[in-house]
């Protein structure tokens, strides 16, 4: 297992000191804590820590730039971050390491396999969840609702890939996933929207091996399939090896992938042949959107670069999160959560509520296009679906 690792924001420490859980009748009342604390899961190892360390450093600059302002009901915000790897098991460990630490809110969450069984360590501790990240509809189907989401679920990213697809010019789709949770939920969405709709004839559906050395036999079912278009809806690092062999193969058609896989190095080493015809449905690309211009100088200004994918939502996340614990006038997990589903506040990616299940009420996606080793804003980001 990884080790985990454990960091408050505010001190740039390790934070060592254990503040137990409380129960529902006993919670700390605003005045018997020093610090707000707010806690976060992220994959700061493992094949995901490239959108770890992003997600850490956008929280960082929120409470940062929060803290210089005053704080939260006259007290600073702390953040307490802990390593989950993208893994299941560190997840669950990490997750009860940051109850116990004393946590009100927990404003992590990138790999959905790894926030899903944190849900209900979260939920018996009394602590509401504002998942920065994390968008499978497994997130939600246990109706908690102490969850919410900062990005469009896979039903919504779903709806928008099919129709950009088949406005791309697709019309017989090959949809590949690796299994786990916000995979296969994106990719059985994708299959589901494209068979009620008939915007695009599925060839078929197809689960690869994460960490597999190849996936040659992959790209062949391909093309025997006569697929156009290939939408891939697991991560970058098999994105990248699933590219190389769908065009080593001989397939010449478009490759579209997820958000999980647009979040990240994924054209870094792919040749000009290669990338030609990749698309990616994404969420936030600061870098590509001019709107977000003196927010990314903030950004640039606080840690010498630009910021990246999954940066934004980290940051709003703590915003919400601090917004709630300001209208509730309290920092009980209780009081936090009421406030959260009464959420209605603009932050940098813009115009925040959630529905009853706990989900953002106005998503946004964008649809990139690959332009040598770097994504561009394709132009039919901003067409109304029908």
């Amino acid at each position: 297992m990884p080790g985990r690792r454990l960091l408050t924001v505010l001190l740039t420490a390790v934070t060592l000191a254990a503040c137990g859980s409380a129960e529902e009748s006993g919670e700390p009342t605003a005045s018997e804590a020093a610090t707000v604390r707010l806690g976060a899961l992220l994959p700061l190892t493992g094949r995901s820590s490239h959108s770890g360390e992003a997600m850490r450093n956008g929280a960082q600059l929120a409470v940062e730039e929060i803290n210089a302002a005053g704080g939260v009901l006259g007290r600073p915000v702390e953040m307490v971050v802990a390593d989950d790897a993208c893994d299941p098991g560190t997840a669950v460990t990490a997750a009860q390491q940051i109850v116990d630490d004393g946590i009100v809110v927990s404003v992590g969450g990138y790999c959905s396999s790894a926030v899903v069984p944190t849900l209900r360590i979260f939920r018996d501790a009394g602590i509401p969840m504002v998942i920065s990240q994390a968008n499978s509809t497994d997130l939600i189907k246990p109706k908690y609702d102490s969850v919410f989401l900062m990005c469009g679920t896979v039903a919504a990213e779903a709806e928008f890939a099919v129709d950009r697809i088949k406005r791309l010019g697709g019309r017989r789709l090959a949809v590949v996933h690796d299994g786990t949770s916000f995979p296969l939920t994106l990719a059985d969405e994708t299959v589901a929207v494209a068979t009620r709709t008939k915007a695009v004839v599925i060839s078929e559906e197809i689960k690869l091996s994460q960490g597999a050395p190849n996936f040659r036999r992959i790209a062949d079912t391909v093309i025997a399939g006569k697929a156009d278009t290939v939408y891939f809806t697991g991560y970058y690092a098999e994105a990248n090896q699933l590219i190389k062999d769908l065009r080593g193969q001989g397939f010449t058609g478009r490759i579209v992938v997820g958000d999980g896989a647009t979040d990240g190095p994924l054209l870094a080493d792919l040749s000009g042949a290669q990338s030609t015809g990749v698309y990616g449905t994404a969420l936030l690309f600061p870098e590509l959107m001019p709107e977000l211009g003196d927010w990314s100088a903030r950004y640039q200004a606080a840690f010498g670069s630009a910021p990246g994918p999954s940066t934004v939502e980290a940051y709003d996340a703590v915003r919400v999160a601090v917004d709630a614990i300001r209208r509730a006038g309290d920092d009980r997990p209780s009081a936090v959560r009421e406030a959260l589903a009464a959420t209605d506040t603009t932050v940098v990616s813009g115009q925040v509520s959630f529905n009853p299940d706990g989900t953002r009420t106005v998503p946004t996606f964008l649809l990139l296009r690959a332009d040598g080793q770097t994504f561009v804003r394709d132009a039919l980001t901003d067409v109304d679906q029908d």
